[in-house]
């Protein structure tokens, strides 16, 4: 059974889910290279069928993670009649976009690409925060009793969920409106900082630690609804959203954010994110802990937006008493379509198998062959390594900075070994020079670390394996002077274990430093600078190697060096 996700909007993406299994997944943005991308995932569909070698006539069901229209379906896949979209009834949010961006008087040229479905394909509409409920459920490895939590800025017109996820089926706890938005808090507050709502919660969250909420304590209550005991006890109203659409990418602004502009000029940033913090933390551990107790289970799966959020998923592993905390990796908009194509196939087959997750390994990869004609066809010097793991080694335990460019790219916004900036974690100015020389962003934001599996409690404290960055810990006190390019000014580090199975040339590279250096560890931030994303193609690496200060790009098994 063949089942193709696609969401259209912020982060639009494509999936593909075949038997239950996650084959293909890529944001759009990948290939036109603008960051949240909102238009047609077209590149994305297309990356998803050709590479499986299938045509949209194989596809069984199209699952959109929406429960309003979506009129650009009706020429993307050759919709008519009965199917059209626009016979649905658009939500207030969604009417609003539209017509911002006139989509009564927009068609598409003859040359862009379209997948007409024939009768057997067919079209199904899953709700935005069931798709996140299920991306995590699905994803978690395990059909047992457990709650299940969604939570973002708004999706068909809800913000916080709580779902029951049971044999095999999601069932609907509570769902609140945008009044109970703790997403929306969050990213006024970071518009107000001076960054993007919707891509820049990361900073405020990286900002935060360097503060102190003590001295703006309770000066952001009246912007935010309040919980108590499981329970939304103090609704809020945000007020009017306003959409920008910013080069293909859409950008929500409310006037509250100007409010809380007006209390950071009288304060320092860093306090104001220290505050914001506190408070997301806090809320959502009187949401969710109460719950955990109601439903009398020790098990929670996690999504939407606000879960990118690693200092949230710390406090909740620290706080909850957990036998299972999944967090699904790619729990922004751009996980919807792997949700909704997973969502459809349990649907129609409840009692299947449930794959765990061990990888998001789901983007375009490139052979040798076609990576050494790119190579060439632009006159570069490079040599072909025969052991692309240790000569990489080599490399990073002299303190270069090396781009690593290998197999399927990763789905979702963390680099996970396969589009990578890595770099000795030995010394503390290695963060610097990153932030400074190749990132070109913001020096307080921090860094991860990619660590081998078997040795990660050897660094952190409370902890657990954690391949996918998204959630942080503890380092420990007689670590900390050995990995200081990695730990936070408040002494956590968010890693990624990587496991021999899932990842063998990784995990043979970190095995090789740590054998040159003592520490089966690195420095691993994506390949891209700020404000762009993460490299798909070669030539995109190959532009960010000579772009930035990389000492070298290893891309697959050759080796550039400057």
């Amino acid at each position: 059974m063949n089942i193709l996700g696609v969401h259209i909007g912020h982060d639009s993406s494509a999936a593909l889910v075949r038997d239950g299994q996650i084959i293909s997944d890529v944001a759009e943005e990948r290939f036109t290279r603008t960051k949240h991308y909102a238009g047609l995932p077209i590149q994305a569909i297309e990356y998803c069928l050709s590479s499986n070698n299938f045509t949209i006539k194989d596809i069984d069901i199209i699952a959109i993670p929406s429960s309003g229209p979506v009129p650009e379906l009706n020429f993307l896949f050759g919709l008519n009649g009965s199917q059209k979209e626009h016979q649905r009834t658009p939500g207030k949010i969604l009417n609003q976009i539209r017509r911002i961006m006139q989509y009564s008087s927009v068609a598409p040229p003859l040359y862009i690409k379209k997948f007409p479905i024939g009768i057997k394909t067919k079209i199904t509409h899953i709700d935005h925060h069931l798709a996140h409920a299920a991306s995590a459920y699905y994803t978690s490895g395990s059909k047992d009793k457990q709650v299940i939590v969604t939570l973002d800025g708004a999706g068909d017109g809800f913000s916080t969920c709580i779902w029951l996820g049971e044999s095999g089926n999601i069932k609907p706890l509570v769902k609140l409106g945008t009044n109970s938005s703790l997403g929306w808090f969050y990213s006024n507050v970071t518009e107000a900082l001076g960054w993007w709502h919707g891509d820049g919660e990361g900073k405020t969250m990286g900002l935060a630690p360097y503060g102190d909420f003590k001295k703006t304590l309770n000066l952001l209550d009246r912007f935010h609804p309040k919980f108590k005991d499981g329970a939304l006890v103090q609704k809020h109203s945000y007020g009017q959203p306003f959409v920008w659409n910013e080069s293909g990418a859409i950008q929500w602004h409310f006037n509250q954010a100007n409010n809380i502009r007006a209390i950071i000029d009288n304060h320092e940033s860093q306090d104001i994110a220290a505050e914001a913090q506190r408070i997301l933390e806090e809320q959502v551990i009187e949401l969710i802990i109460p719950w955990l107790k109601k439903e009398n289970t020790d098990r929670l799966s996690c999504a939407g937006g606000v879960f990118l959020n690693v200092k949230l998923n710390q406090r909740i592993w620290e706080n909850a008493n957990l036998s299972l905390h999944h967090v699904f990796p790619n729990p922004g908009d751009s996980g919807l379509a792997v949700g909704a194509a997973l969502y459809a196939y349990y649907k129609a087959k409840p009692t299947a198998k449930l794959y765990p997750l061990d990888n998001i390994y789901w983007g375009p990869s490139y052979s040798t062959k076609e990576i050494r004609k790119i190579l060439d066809e632009r006159n570069l010097t490079y040599k072909t390594s025969n052991n692309v793991a240790s000569d990489t080694a080599k490399l990073l335990a002299q303190n270069k900075i090396v781009g690593w460019f290998q197999g399927r790219m990763e789905s979702g916004p963390r680099a996970l070994g396969g589009r990578s900036i890595l770099m000795s974690t030995a010394r503390s100015e290695n963060k610097d020079i990153i932030n400074a020389k190749v990132k070109f962003r913001e020096a307080f934001r921090p860094f991860c670390p990619s660590i081998l599996e078997e040795k990660f409690e050897n660094y952190l404290l409370n902890t657990r394996k954690e391949p996918f960055m998204i959630t942080s810990f503890n380092a420990k006190d007689n670590k900390k002077d050995k990995i200081p390019a990695v730990v936070h000014v408040d002494g956590t580090v968010r890693p990624q274990t990587v496991s021999k199975r899932v990842n063998p040339l990784y995990w043979n590279l970190l095995k090789e430093f740590g054998d040159l250096t003592g520490d089966p560890i690195l420095l691993n931030t994506s390949m891209n600078i700020k404000g762009e994303p993460i490299v798909c193609h070669p030539r995109e690496a190959i532009r960010c190697f000579f772009d930035t200060g990389i000492d070298a790009l290893v891309i697959g098994n050759f080796i550039l060096e400057k």
